[in-house]
């Protein structure tokens, strides 16, 4: 190709040359020079084309790749930032984001303080930790799956390398994960009932009933999700309120004052969930969703993020040192005070760049406080 090319450049220049010395040829050179012209041009076509080809074979990497190739670590979490990965069981771990696991696993072991009935023994460690594996890997797993599967057109937009929207997992793995993880869980949930001798299966119900909801908050038509309040407040009670309830469950007696209390309690989640709306903005504006930082702007959403988180654990506060527990009552202050100056430090600065930052410093002592909340209402 490069020689036809030079030859062609060649043939250019010397028949321009002669033009300029041989006025009467002008004319006759024009029409012998434009065949080479064409060709000329055709051929730098085609060598384009080739390189748009090689181009798309390649173009099978998301198109807005996290920058420096990701974090493997951040990959098996499933939190943003993460490398890409062609191994389907790193791909599923993914879908099912083990970040999110730790708050259901904690709210267990709320639960089962509260009860007043835990005990250090093998039968009851092996009891809570099956409890944890339902709330955790199984159910939790199901509803971030779920999410993802119900979200692929919003991940388009706003994270278009994640599993499902860049094609690293198929419709049909996707779809028979969900339904493996969900099953898997109520499995679980009955047979905590049996082993703990309930004659109503209060466990597999609240199992039945958080996955109904994860449902309804994901999928259409109901998609709770596309209103930033019963939203963030269905998936807030999810993670606080359902877990607690299961471990309390498993090891005494749900009472509704514990009802009542949880949540409430889940407005603090609901917090917690706004958190996670900023860094999709963009694609819940595309798509008509009515995130509260869509409906409110970012300024006044995170405003209303770090009301909900502290209004409501101080309002907790309130209620244990009316029932009687100063001390339980001073402590979770004590806990409120390092969220309000993470809340200042990072999230009131810049809710999307520092989203993930705030959450690992703050959210720590947020759960703290649902543990010595447990263990006020224990006694």
């Amino acid at each position: 190709m490069s020689s036809v090319l030079n030859t062609v450049s060649s043939l250019r220049l010397s028949r321009v040359y002669n033009s300029n010395n041989n006025n009467h040829l002008r004319l006759p050179i024009h029409s012998v020079l434009t065949p080479p012209s064409v060709s000329f041009t055709r051929r730098r076509l085609t060598i384009r084309a080739a390189d748009t080809d090689t181009n798309e074979v390649k173009s099978k990497a998301p198109d807005k790749a996290p920058a420096g190739g990701g974090s493997s670590f951040n990959q098996l979490l499933g939190i943003k930032g993460a490398a890409q990965e062609t191994d389907k069981w790193k791909i599923r771990l993914q879908l099912t984001k083990p970040v999110t696991w730790p708050p259901l696993v904690w709210g267990v072991v709320c639960g089962a303080a509260a009860s007043g009935n835990f005990h250090w023994n093998l039968e009851d460690v092996a009891k809570s930790i099956l409890c944890m594996i339902m709330s955790g890997p199984c159910l939790t797993g199901y509803t971030q799956t779920l999410n993802d599967w119900y979200d692929r057109e919003i991940d388009a937009i706003n994270e278009p390398y994640r599993p499902i929207p860049s094609g690293a997992i198929s419709e049909n793995e996707v779809i028979s994960q969900i339904w493996l993880l969900l099953l898997g869980g109520l499995g679980i949930a009955g047979l905590l009932d049996v082993w703990a001798g309930h004659d109503f299966p209060i466990v597999f119900y609240l199992a039945l009933g958080g996955s109904l909801l994860s449902y309804i908050y994901s999928a259409p038509p109901l998609k709770l999700k596309q209103n930033g309040w019963i939203g963030n407040f269905a998936l807030g009670a999810s993670y606080i309120s359902l877990p607690w309830w299961a471990g309390q469950a498993l090891f005494g007696t749900l009472t509704p004052d514990i009802v009542v209390l949880t949540l409430l309690y889940s407005i603090a989640g609901l917090g917690i969930a706004i958190v996670n709306d900023f860094k999709s903005i963009e694609g819940d504006k595309a798509l008509g969703l009515q995130s509260l930082p869509v409906a409110f702007g970012a300024e006044t959403a995170k405003w209303i993020c770090v009301g909900a988180i502290d209004i409501t654990q101080l309002s907790i506060a309130g209620y244990l040192l009316g029932a009687g527990k100063p001390y339980y009552a001073l402590a979770l202050v004590g806990l409120i005070v390092p969220q309000v100056v993470f809340q200042f430090q990072y999230f009131l600065k810049d809710p999307v760049k520092y989203d993930v930052k705030y959450q690992a410093s703050a959210q720590p002592f947020l759960v703290l406080g649902l543990l010595v909340t447990a263990l006020a209402t224990s006694h």
